[in-house]
């Protein structure tokens, strides 16, 4: 799958990246999302594949172009019998957020990207449109941290497992009301608090990585990056954890479904008998072939944002693989038209 679809998919997240990136810091965050939707699916669907997308831009009835259950690859073009054979393409599951942390976008703060995640057929959880409690750690806290434990009893653990103090240690939790007590939590444990507002799926990747000064992420956010988050964190070796919140009164901000009892009933319509189980990045990215790409759009801790020159743009992509057991990052020049000189700086 690598072989087959590395270069396609860091294509597919430079796109939505350059697109998007075109309304960075003009307060229209619905049109920078669009827009990378749009140029997202554009570029999948000249994959040979035959793919699904499992976690998109929500139910078929709400998202005109990347809905839960879309298809999309080559075949669906409207010349597809003369360009594929379906039967000897590869199935993949996709998982999508064409512009994650669209606030980021519209007004020019760093952090946002353009991301995906593939497995073969039934390889990534198809998470509903609701919350996730999440904890992400390094490596060496792999199995060892617990999101059924106190974030002081984590922060000890994370402690002894990076050599570290905790006072030296770097927590990232997304700015919410719902997050009041775990934020005074940690920081009365000693360890400091790196709050953020939008796009937590960059943060959890960063503890998967060395050097990033970012050693957990804690707190509530979206599901279904919750999911994109675990497949690039189980193809690190990193720890992640997560546990859906069907609860309104939990979340505290956000739309989140009717009601706790209608939530559940529709966990139980899509085969989640037991709500409150706490998923692993393994469960949630189950797939025997996991790869992972994103795309800045503005800069991050990981990545550089698109850098437009005259006659064209530069980008900084990552993509992860547990086929390969790499984590690559690649610098693209992209020329429009016929470029005056390459730019780069």
């Amino acid at each position: 799958m690598e072989n087959t679809l590395g270069l396609e998919i860091i294509e597919v997240v430079e796109q939505a990246a350059i697109a998007s990136a075109k309304w960075m810091g003009k307060g229209e965050k619905n049109i920078a999302d669009q827009v990378a939707v749009e140029a997202m699916r554009e570029r999948m669907n000249k994959i040979y594949m035959r793919g699904r997308i499992v976690i998109g831009e929500g139910e078929r009835d709400d998202a005109p172009m990347l809905y839960i259950g879309e298809e999309v690859g080559i075949c669906t073009q409207p010349n597809a019998s003369a360009l594929c054979n379906p039967d000897e393409l590869i199935e993949i599951d996709i998982a999508v957020d064409p512009c994650e942390g669209t606030n980021l976008v519209a007004y020019g703060q760093p952090g946002s990207m353009a991301v995906l995640a593939i497995s073969e057929k039934g390889g990534l959880f198809a998470a509903p449109d609701f919350y996730m409690k999440k904890l992400a750690a390094p490596p060496a806290a792999k199995g060892k941290v617990d999101i059924n434990k106190s974030a002081t009893e984590n922060l000890k653990i994370l402690s002894e497992c990076l050599e570290r103090s905790i006072e030296e240690l770097v927590i990232v939790v997304m700015k919410r009301e719902r997050h009041n007590d775990l934020i005074k939590e940690i920081r009365e444990a000693g360890a400091r608090v790196a709050l953020i507002s939008d796009g937590d799926v960059g943060a959890a990747i960063s503890c998967g990585f060395a050097g990033t000064n970012i050693h957990a992420l804690m707190g509530i956010g979206a599901a279904p990056e919750g999911v994109i988050s675990a497949a690039a964190m189980r193809a690190l070796g990193g720890h992640f954890q997560g546990q859906l919140i069907y609860d309104p009164a939990i979340v505290k901000t956000g739309l989140i479904g009717e009601s706790r009892e209608a939530n559940i009933d529709r966990l139980k319509s899509m085969n989640i008998n037991d709500p409150d189980k706490v998923y692993d990045a393994h469960e949630l990215a189950s797939g025997e072939t996991v790869l992972f790409a994103a795309c800045g759009i503005t800069a991050g801790n990981l990545m550089e944002g698109v850098r437009f020159f005259s006659g064209g743009a530069r980008t900084q992509s990552l993509v992860i693989s547990n086929q390969s057991n790499t984590a690559r990052f690649v610098d693209t020049i992209h020329m429009f038209g016929k470029p005056k000189t390459l730019q780069l700086n």
